[in-house]
């Protein structure tokens, strides 16, 4: 089993900056495991839940467009942490980001944290 724990999400002006973190534990990493795939993943109110940034442990970034050169999504392996640096937010950056890992083909996800971008 994994456990997902983000922090970091508030209330920013736009053009402001946050950062998020998110925690990985569980049993798996005592026997040297690592999740493959760690990512950001948002959902605004009335919309779907769609992907920010992913990165795989071996460094493979992948953005949703409309986040490209605004955010970056960052891992510390040895700590099995992902963090995503959003900077020049916009309103409708406003959303629960959730935090995902995938091992093995196995999703699982954090309870997400609040972003909230003010005009």
């Amino acid at each position: 089993q994994v456990q997902l724990v983000e922090s970091g999400g508030g209330l920013v002006q736009a053009g402001g900056s946050l950062r998020l973190s998110c925690a990985a534990s569980g049993s798996i990493f005592s026997i040297g495991a690592s999740i493959g795939i760690m990512g950001w993943y948002r959902q605004a109110p009335g919309k779907q839940r769609e992907l920010v940034a992913t990165k795989t442990s071996g460094g493979r970034e992948n953005y949703a467009d409309s986040v490209k050169g605004r955010f970056t999504i960052s891992r510390d392996n040895a700590k099995n942490t992902v963090y995503l640096q959003m900077n020049s937010l916009k309103p409708e950056d406003t959303a629960v980001y959730y935090c995902n890992g995938n091992r093995l083909g196995i999703d699982y996800w954090g309870k997400g944290t609040l972003v909230t971008v003010s005009s």
